[in-house]
């Protein structure tokens, strides 16, 4: 296993939201416990701004059996779970990939070249493998940034007005803001949110390839915008969240997806991000890398032999690529780039917009087969 990172990998401290039933069939497998810090939620509401109320108008709400998780908490209890007898080497970074025949030579940082049979790409949205396996495979941007941040419970007054069990989606015309708790691996809370919006014409982002800047690096027209937006178009009590948010966890990540033609290719498997970036609108983001390690790990211990397991697993998680990204697509045109009137909209106009979004009813991900 070769780890880019040195050591641990950086703790930002942000959450992700992982559907009830996609974690039961996780758990089921063996890759998820509930010792793992979790939080329950269940109840989606959503608010718009109306005048100086605090939480603005609550136009409805919507089911939200999701579990929250704190992103490193949940990476360290993972890599608890790597057995000692894996060669797991941080701070090596595989610097280019070639084929030769059936099998695939890494050439690593410091010089070193080693060859292997199968390569798994479980390298990221900038996957080297994903770059030697589907070199036409060009990232596309989608018109639009995410803001994130988190901070302890503590920092933000009232916030009794909160329901623990409430995900918040705050909405407003050209983007909104997801909200939501997240442990913070010690018994307490965070609270973890996301804006998504239109950035500055001067935001000063390098936007024709995927890349992102890490907490304390925003630029103060990105983190003006954000700001703007808490003040103009979100209700009171959620706008404060982007102040309460200090520079140093808050961070910006582009709006980019695609996904690999093939899962795999000779000697080279990709998953997760190296194989696929859907916009996070889709809540399965986490889900669908994890369930692609499952479906590797049965295809591997099933199948007749090596060529047939790797096509077993590309024909079963191709698909599963092609359908996230479709659907990250459509609930980003109903979420931020063609938004409706959320002025005037109800419980049951909110009902038929979803429904709408998210046609294939997928939102959380797709059921592991």
């Amino acid at each position: 296993m070769f780890e880019r990172a040195s050591d641990q990998l950086a703790d930002r401290g942000v959450g992700l939201a992982m559907h009830n039933d996609r974690y039961a069939e996780l758990e089921a497998c063996g890759y998820l416990d509930p010792a793992m810090p979790w939080l329950q939620l269940t109840r989606r509401s959503w608010y718009v701004r109306d005048g100086a109320e605090p939480l603005g108008r609550l136009v409805g709400t919507l089911p939200f059996p999701f579990r929250t998780y704190n992103w490193g908490p949940l990476w360290r209890e993972l890599r608890a779970r790597v057995p000692r007898s894996v060669d797991f080497r941080s701070g090596a970074t595989v610097e280019r990939l070639e084929l030769d025949g059936s099998e695939a030579e890494l050439s690593l940082s410091g010089g070193r070249a080693e060859r292997f049979d199968i390569v798994v790409g479980a390298d990221g949205y900038r996957s080297t493998v994903r770059a030697a396996a589907c070199p036409e495979v060009r990232p596309q941007y989608a018109g639009y940034l995410a803001w994130r941040g988190s901070f302890p419970v503590e920092r933000l007054p009232d916030a009794d007005r909160w329901p623990v069990e409430d995900c918040v989606y705050a909405v407003f015309p050209g983007g909104h803001t997801v909200i939501y708790r997240i442990p913070d691996g010690r018994g307490g809370h965070r609270v973890n949110w996301v804006l998504y919006s239109a950035p500055p014409a001067d935001h000063g982002l390098p936007l024709d390839s995927p890349t992102s800047l890490p907490p304390g690096t925003l630029t103060d027209a990105l983190r003006a915008r954000a700001l703007e937006l808490a003040d103009t178009q979100l209700p009171p009590f959620w706008g404060q969240l982007m102040h309460l948010t200090e520079p140093s966890e808050l961070f910006v990540q582009p709006m980019y997806d695609f996904t690999a033609p093939r899962y795999a290719s000779g000697p080279l498997v990709l998953t997760g991000d190296a194989a696929t970036v859907a916009r996070p609108h889709t809540g399965g983001g986490a889900v669908k890398a994890l369930q692609d390690a499952t479906a590797l790990e049965s295809a591997l211990t099933s199948a007749a032999s090596r060529s047939e397991a790797l096509a077993a697993y590309d024909a079963e998680r191709s698909p599963i690529g092609r359908g996230m990204v479709e659907l990250g697509r459509a609930l980003g045109l109903g979420l931020v780039q063609q938004t409706p009137d959320w002025s005037a909209m109800d419980q049951n106009g909110l009902e038929k917009h979803w429904q709408q979004a998210d046609g294939s009813g997928t939102f959380g991900g797709r059921r592991l087969s």
